[in-house]
Formats: structure tokens, C-alpha cells, sequence
């Protein structure tokens, strides 16, 4: 299966829609954060979205981040992930350079292993990253085995908001 990773476009809204519907009928919140329209239009969202790439017209309180979803060859929207540019304090401790997030009817395929790769090679390639920093829930140990798959080396264990959190970092 040829899987690619597409940036947001408006052509993509109805399959960005049905994402985020899947996750609320599974009752769980949506991963990555940066997919989440949090009340506001697609339209406004893919706008603000599209100023999160670049320093100069972030929010002064965010770090440049891209957002992709991973789609297949039949355009179907089967996960997204969000490369933080850089880390400030909040990240370095508790949300690193990666989030991810596979759609619940497609998980267990291998999906989020192969995204996370294709992310780590964007992080590498085209935003220059040498090491990237990904956390997750201790609990989810899913998520843990695909960070180690792609060379995550376990550094510590944080506790955010009353969750164990591990935090791995990666060589590029």
C-alpha cells in the first residue's frame, strides 16, 4: 500500500471532518492536537494552520510546527502528525517535536510506525532537525513500541497533569 503525507488543503476537508468525527465517536480526544478544530471553521482552522509553519507569522507564544495528514492511495485519511520546527519549555518537557495520531478503524495496521518514519525523514530532510524529541502516555504502550521501532531511546519519566509520561529521543 503506497501511503504519503499530504499537507492540509481545502480539497481535504471532508475527509479532515469525517478524521475528526471518527475519533469523537470513539470517545477520544484527537491526536495530534493540531488536527483539533477547537470551534472554528475549517476554513479559519487550515488558515491558522498554515501561519503555524512559519516563525514570522506563528502566534508569539507557539514554535513553528507542519502539520500532514498520512493518506493512502485511495486519498483516504488514515492519521495525521505535527512536526514542531523547535521545542520551548512546555515541549522540551512534556510534548516534544512529533505528535501523532492514527484514526481508531485503522489502527493496529502499521500505519503509525510508517508515519512516523516518513516524519522523522521530513525532520530530518526538510526542516534540518539532527534529533527529535517524542513523548507519550505511559500507559499507551502502543504508541511506546512505535517510538522504539523508529530508534526512540526511553531518556526519562515526567509527570504532566497526573500522567506518566516518557520521553524518547531520536538520532536523525
Amino acid at each position: 500500500m503506497e501511503l504519503r503525507l499530504v499537507k492540509p488543503r481545502m480539497e481535504l476537508r471532508d475527509k479532515h471532518l469525517d478524521f475528526i468525527k471518527e475519533w469523537k465517536e470513539n470517545g477520544e480526544d484527537i491526536t495530534p492536537y493540531s488536527v483539533r478544530l477547537l470551534g472554528q471553521r475549517y476554513e479559519k482552522w487550515l488558515e491558522n494552520n498554515n501561519k503555524l509553519e512559519n516563525k514570522d507569522t506563528a502566534p508569539d507564544d507557539w514554535v513553528p510546527a507542519t502539520t500532514y495528514f498520512l493518506m493512502d492511495e485511495e486519498s483516504n485519511m488514515l492519521g495525521a502528525v505535527n512536526i514542531r520546527h523547535e521545542l520551548n519549555e512546555f515541549l522540551f518537557n512534556y510534548g516534544g517535536h512529533i505528535g501523532y495520531g492514527i484514526r481508531p478503524s485503522e489502527r493496529r495496521k502499521g500505519y503509525a510506525s510508517k508515519m512516523l518514519e516518513m516524519a522523522l525523514n521530513v525532520s530530518r530532510n526538510e526542516i534540518g532537525l539532527k534529533k527529535v524529541l517524542i513523548v507519550c502516555n505511559q500507559v499507551n504502550h502502543a504508541s511506546s513500541k512505535t517510538i522504539q521501532k523508529n530508534g526512540g531511546v526511553l531518556e526519562n519519566e515526567v509527570v504532566e497533569e497526573g500522567k506518566l509520561v516518557q520521553r524518547f529521543w531520536i538520532e536523525l
